[in-house]
């Protein structure tokens, strides 16, 4: 039997009253038909992910399973490494997820803002993820990055390769690189491609990007809790991230890239940190996603003491009194 004809052969087909098709499962809901099932061929996951919060250790779970699990990686490479996209590309982008069958299923990953495909009179919706991370140490760790980089690759010089100067020095300094409006991110990323979004310590934005987070994003973890953030996607989504867990727990590869050497900033610099609006909105996104995330894992995993780890609770109600009688 060809691929295609088990997936049909799972269906029951039915006329609605507009004389369209419609299909239904041949069997009853449970926890495999109704997750494995509806996630066959055409789900789609966009992972617009912020630089320096464990995307890459995730990313590279992906690739390791894509090929078993049979579904397609892509990453969105944006010119110049801007985090915004044009008008016509935000287009380009909701055409191709939407329309590319050949490579559906499939997991859109790359460092870009939220792109609203409702916007676009786009019906069919990808499902968004994405991770957080405390804003200081996501800040600190990039500044490091740029001139350590990290155990990834580590023979690739870095933009600042050479360049000494401490994150404590550079504040001090004033440096643009290490100008608070640079900490600007992750809110923005969550917020979209409107022009408020990126301006650094807006409320507006900081606003948009927590009704993003709730209505719009299927799941946002965070990274210190990335294995945990792992464990709900293998519950929601097994047909992608089953064995997920287990990676990120025995392999090796799995928390690949650390920034290979960092100093920690001085109190006095925290504090100078921390009375700034951009800094603030950040953190209060980022303590907002971690509360967020915190209720749906409560809500969707159970500890398995043989295993010594959160699984999914499984299938947790049921259908009864259904009539007609068949």
């Amino acid at each position: 039997m060809r691929r295609d004809d088990k997936i049909n052969s799972g269906k029951l087909s039915a006329r609605s009253q507009s004389g369209n098709s419609v299909q239904f499962p041949a069997r009853s809901p449970s926890p495999e038909t109704g997750l494995e099932y509806h996630q066959s061929l055409d789900t789609v996951i966009v992972y617009n992910r912020v630089p320096k919060t464990g995307s890459t250790s995730f990313v590279n779970m992906a690739y390791e399973m894509c090929r078993r699990k049979r579904y397609n990686v892509l990453h969105v490479n944006v010119t110049g490494n801007s985090h915004v996209l044009s008008l016509s590309d935000q287009y380009r982008f909701v055409h191709n997820v939407t329309k590319w069958r050949e490579r559906q299923p499939a997991l859109f990953h790359g460092h870009f803002g939220f792109v609203d495909f409702q916007q676009f009179g786009s019906k069919e919706q990808p499902l968004y993820i994405n991770i957080l991370r405390d804003p200081i140490d996501r800040f600190v760790s990039y500044y490091y990055f740029l001139r350590y980089g990290d155990n990834y690759r580590p023979h690739l010089v870095r933009k600042k390769a050479g360049d000494k100067t401490t994150f404590d020095e550079c504040i001090r300094l004033n440096r643009t690189e290490c100008s608070l409006d640079a900490m600007w991110l992750q809110v923005p990323f969550m917020c979209g491609h409107s022009a408020q979004c990126w301006i650094p310590g807006n409320p507006w934005a900081l606003k948009k990007a927590k009704e993003n987070l709730v209505s719009k994003y299927l799941l946002v973890g965070v990274t210190e809790e990335l294995t945990d953030f792992v464990t709900v996607l293998e519950a929601v989504f097994p047909r992608f991230f089953s064995g997920g867990t287990d990676y990120f727990l025995n392999n090796k590869k799995a928390h690949l890239r650390r920034t290979n050497q960092k100093f920690p900033p001085s109190e006095d610099i925290l504090e100078h940190i921390k009375k700034s609006k951009v800094w603030q909105l950040e953190n209060e996104l980022y303590l907002y996603a971690k509360e967020q995330f915190h209720f749906i894992k409560k809500n969707t995993l159970v500890y398995n003491h043989r295993l010594e780890y959160d699984v999914d609770k499984g299938m947790q109600f049921r259908y009864e009194k259904i009539y007609p009688k068949s």
